[in-house]
């Protein structure tokens, strides 16, 4: 290889105004002091102005000419956030046939890595239906700023300097606990403690780790937490009370906050992020709702059937638009969770407006012990497999007291005298590589599984059977 001494590389220092950025995005504290309690009128311009430069920026993408022309929308047609229904929304469908158009990266990125000017990109991913994920690279001004809200939200829910957390997150290539390693060091003064989910690191040496170095504070999924703790208590003979932990990060949605603070004498607070945008909401000491970085992202609650914007109050599908991303920004993403904006106002002052628990999805996609799980990614490994039919089943079931989420895969053999024992460790294997997490696969014989499916009766057919709800 011959190395050419003239090539330009990319400083991340010099790739960013970072002093410009903490203007824009106040971290802690001077979050506190200014965004969290700007009176209404000037958030209301801030997010007027933001919104205008997004579209603008949407419409040097290929992807948002393609979806916005096809409605016949064209440049100068949103003058104002009024204007915002006149935009279409898209779904996680639309992305998927962007990354076929475009592959690897898709038309709706806008950056792509290398060329005359490169810039310092980070890659992480999020579900896919085949048995690759969906790529996102993120640009600096993305990267930082989703650092910064995090920061927001670990301060508002008690960290402070100093603190050791444990980072019980995926540490693959999603981007959980990276991103959280990521604002911590950077925002927080606080230590990162990187085990991962116990894949990573088994439990019973997390909760070692958690005595022996101090760990004060625990980031993790509510089942994973629940989890540790009865590990702690039944396995180890410790008291979760004991460790000092002061408080709980998680994603909690619809699980009882109250049995996993039992469990650790600590706090538990929610927060609402996606891969894609970052924390966009958390809750604050009150614990009444998760407030909504509203400097930073818009979320709309739509009727699923009919997108019609819900008031306040009443549920609907999630539509997402990024304020502060460069790369792939988010311009009425529809992401299929189901939520609404409460009413009224917080004690805490924040003048932003708050989103309920998340409680749930509109489609077919679950989350597993904090990964997303899509059916089809399960059918794709099993077609795969020649032993098979490519007929298979999922049932998810909260086990055990720790209430610990778990999926069996039913699959049909298409021959009787075929080695289950096998097919089942070579199919539990190379599922845990595609969907990222472990599952129990039972072999099945042909025609089992109709009675769940529906095969033999509907085009509809049923590939899922969730009974946490």
């Amino acid at each position: 290889m011959k190395i050419n001494y003239e090539q330009t590389f990319p400083h991340y220092s010099r790739s960013l105004d970072f002093e410009q950025l903490v203007r824009d995005y106040p971290p802690p504290p001077e979050y506190f002091q200014s965004v969290m309690r700007m009176p209404r009128h000037e958030l209301d311009a801030l997010k007027n102005k933001r919104f205008l430069a997004t579209v603008k920026r949407g419409w040097e993408i290929p992807f948002f000419q393609k979806h916005w022309g096809a409605v016949g929308l064209e440049p100068g047609d949103i003058r104002s956030i009024a204007d915002i229904e006149k935009i279409p929304p898209y779904t996680v469908h639309d992305i998927r046939k962007s990354l076929e158009r475009n592959p690897p990266f898709g038309d709706f990125m806008g950056i792509a890595p290398g060329g005359d000017n490169p810039i310092p990109l980070v890659l992480h991913t999020s579900g896919g239906t085949t048995g690759l994920p969906r790529p996102m690279l993120y640009a600096p001004q993305d990267r930082e700023t989703m650092t910064i809200l995090s920061a927001r939200r670990y301060a508002m829910q008690g960290m402070v300097p100093g603190d050791k957390v444990l980072v019980a997150l995926s540490l693959g290539l999603s981007n959980g606990g990276f991103a959280a390693r990521d604002c911590l060091w950077k925002y927080m003064g606080a230590v990162p403690v990187m085990t991962g989910g116990g894949s990573s690191t088994p439990t019973r040496r997390q909760i070692e780790i958690i005595k022996a170095w101090g760990v004060n504070y625990i980031l993790g999924f509510p089942a994973y937490l629940r989890h540790m703790a009865i590990v702690a208590r039944d396995e180890l003979g410790i008291d979760p009370h004991s460790l000092g932990i002061k408080a709980l990060g998680s994603h909690i949605g619809v699980e009882d906050r109250t049995k996993i603070e039992a469990l650790w004498n600590a706090d538990c607070y929610d927060s609402y992020g996606t891969n894609e945008s970052g924390m966009m909401a958390q809750d604050c000491e009150f614990k009444n709702g998760m407030h909504i970085n509203e400097d930073a992202v818009l979320l709309e609650i739509a009727d699923p059937e009919t997108g019609k914007l819900q008031p306040e109050g009443e549920k609907g599908t999630i539509y997402i638009t990024t304020f502060y991303r460069y790369g792939a920004p988010q311009i009425r993403f529809n992401v299929n969770d189901i939520s609404a904006i409460m009413p009224g106002t917080c004690e805490c002052g924040s003048t932003h407006k708050r989103l309920e628990k998340i409680f749930g999805r509109n489609d077919n996609m679950v989350k597993l012990r904090g990964a997303n799980v899509f059916p089809e990614a399960i059918g794709v490994a099993v077609a795969e497999d020649a032993r098979s039919n490519g007929e298979f089943f999922c049932m998810v079931d909260r086990v055990g007291e720790d209430a610990r989420d778990e999926m069996v895969v039913m699959v049909e053999l298409r021959d009787p005298a075929a080695d289950g024992a096998a097919v089942k460790t070579d199919l539990e294997r190379r599922l845990k590589e595609v969907i990222g997490v472990r599952v129990t696969v039972e072999p099945a014989a042909i025609g089992d599984l109709d009675q769940h499916t529906g095969t033999s009766q509907t085009s509809k057919i049923k590939r899922l059977l969730d009974r946490r709800k």
